[in-house]
């Protein structure tokens, strides 16, 4: 098993650990003047620099065994050829199929899926085509408005992507529905008009609660502002449940399905992805699919010395099982990226969350880090402080581009600027020393500098990797993606989880289903804790149930 591998070499990742301890980032360059072209990796329009993280050849090495001995070869040609690896479900797992090339053959349970995906994706095609020309037309004649209701896996991707892809944007206006609270929706309703909207309901089964309780209030609002019980053409659905399609108005033409073997969190590349196609298009959104089909290439042929995704899991790895780090921060200064950490927070923490292994024993170490962040240079001036100079070291991942779409260059030369400074100043530092012959030379008093400068010193050797692309877009994009799916891939190989299932948000649905009565008052049953008998109890008071 994986995990046997990772106790392995435990023993030996530690004494890297500690005598790296000794040592400190900022010497290793100064010792190594090739450091950088030792420790980053140039491919697909894309540097990726892992040189400022408490590494060294050695334990970089040590690190590698790992990955040699957990098996991380079989089981990723499993998961490309489509053999079940999600255990618990007993299901295929192949996102990576749906940005497969056309040609590819690709059987689950004997059956090639590819006919399938082809089939969807033209009809996706069609539908976003009529849509984007006006040839589809609801009841004020062309679409205007696009508005996605889904949530997790069928929010999240498709609301960070077309976020991310704005410049590519020549279609209707798109919006995002996810939550139940009812805010979310109104400010929605306030920005489009009902007689030219398509709403778009994602949800595979068609019953998930907070996406079908969305779907009805927008079903209800259209035929109240439509004086008309018939809104069926102002709907379309992501779903494989045609019988509710069907009985909620919805023609099949309009159905795009989904397989079993597509997880939510890996469903950007599917169905789910139709209001982003209408945004930018069935060409681009090609694009979108090839660069994450380069990533895949990139992560089934490079040896793991020179493979990005196996490196970012393995430096995870490092950080979490061996120097006992817990979080970790993804900081796009990339605006349009504003949604891709809370995108990377549902990748990771959904698929690597979890306390038992593939045969049901507890994971003998801690997995998945707590992952955050958000955009630079914001980012900067709120949490950035406690990156800097808090106790818990934090290590980073900066993405940036070097070239702009928005052709104000002064501008990106200054974010550009503030982003290296950042990585440079984590793995730097400032010494006390350093610290008082600044504040010497800036003509403080001694008196003063001994009660300033312990303020002002930077421990620095804080470890961060900087992704720099030539440019955000479509296909950047997919490859960005694609290679965070590769590193969660392997960090579960490595820990012996399955990080396709998630059990872990089925307890709170079903919890919410058996409140529901409570919460509307319709029974008086009361066989709750204490706590949450004496919250419905001040609930009901508070709004007069």
């Amino acid at each position: 098993m994986a995990v046997n591998a990772v106790k392995a070499h435990l023993v030996t990742l530690k004494a890297h650990r500690n005598r790296l301890a000794r040592t400190t980032m900022r010497e290793m360059f100064a010792g190594d003047p090739k450091r950088f072209s030792r420790f980053s990796i140039a491919w697909n329009r894309l540097v990726f620099d892992y040189s400022k993280h408490r590494l060294d050849a050695r334990a970089f090495d040590a690190l590698l065994d790992v990955a040699k001995t957990a098996g991380i070869k079989a089981r990723r040609e499993a998961m490309f050829s489509g053999r079940i690896i999600n255990e618990t479900e007993g299901r295929a797992v192949l996102h990576t199929a749906l940005r497969a090339p056309s040609d590819d053959h690709i059987e689950v349970d004997g059956h090639d899926v590819m006919d399938d995906i082809a089939r969807v994706r033209r009809a996706m095609t069609r539908f976003a085509n009529a849509v984007r020309n006006g040839k589809y037309e609801v009841t004020g004649g062309a679409v205007s408005d696009v508005v996605n209701i889904g949530i997790g896996g069928s929010d999240l991707g498709p609301a960070m992507a077309t976020l991310a892809l704005a410049p590519w944007h020549d279609g209707p206006k798109t919006h995002f529905v996810s939550n139940v609270d009812a805010a979310d929706l109104a400010e929605v309703f306030k920005v489009i008009r009902p007689e030219t909207t398509l709403f778009i309901v994602a949800s595979k089964t068609f019953t998930t609660q907070e996406t079908m309780r969305n779907a009805q209030t927008a079903r209800d609002w259209l035929q109240r502002k439509l004086k008309r019980s018939d809104v069926g053409a102002h709907f379309a659905a992501l779903s494989t449940n045609l019988e509710a399609t069907r009985k909620f108005g919805i023609a099949d033409e309009r159905t795009f399905g989904f397989w079993d073997w597509v997880g939510g969190r890996y469903s950007v590349w599917s169905a789910i992805s139709l209001s982003v196609m209408i945004a930018i298009g069935p060409k681009r959104f090609g694009e979108f699919l090839d660069g994450a089909r380069e990533a895949d290439s990139h992560f089934r042929t490079a040896d793991y010395g020179a493979n990005s995704p196996v490196i970012m899991a393995l430096l995870g790895i490092w950080y979490r099982n061996v120097w006992g780090f817990e979080t970790h921060a993804v900081l796009p200064y990339d605006n349009r990226l504003a949604r891709f950490p809370a995108y990377l927070q549902q990748l990771e923490m959904e698929s690597n969350g979890k306390r038992v292994m593939m045969d049901g024993r507890a994971v003998p170490m801690d997995t998945g880090a707590i992952v955050w962040g958000e955009p630079g240079t914001n980012g900067q001036h709120a949490f950035y402080q406690l990156i800097h100079q808090g106790t818990s070291v934090i290590p980073c991942d900066f993405l940036v581009a070097a070239q702009s779409n928005d052709h104000l260059p002064e501008h990106h030369e200054l974010l550009l600027a503030n982003c290296l400074a950042q990585s440079e100043a984590l793995m730097l530092g400032k010494t006390l020393a350093e610290v008082k012959a600044e504040l010497a030379q800036s003509g403080f008093t001694e008196k003063e500098i001994k009660r300033l400068a312990p303020h002002k010193v930077f421990e620095g050797n804080r470890p961060s990797t900087t992704l720099l692309y030539e440019r955000l877009d479509p296909k950047m994009l997919g490859t960005l993606i694609a290679l965070y799916e590769h590193k969660v891939f392997v960090q579960g190989v490595i820990w012996g989880i399955n990080s396709f299932d998630q059990w872990g948000v089925e307890l709170g649905k079903a919890l919410a289903r058996d409140l529901i009565p409570l919460v509307e008052g319709s029974t008086k049953a009361m066989a709750k804790d204490s706590s949450t008998a004496g919250l419905l109890a001040a609930y009901r008071k508070m709004s007069s149930r």
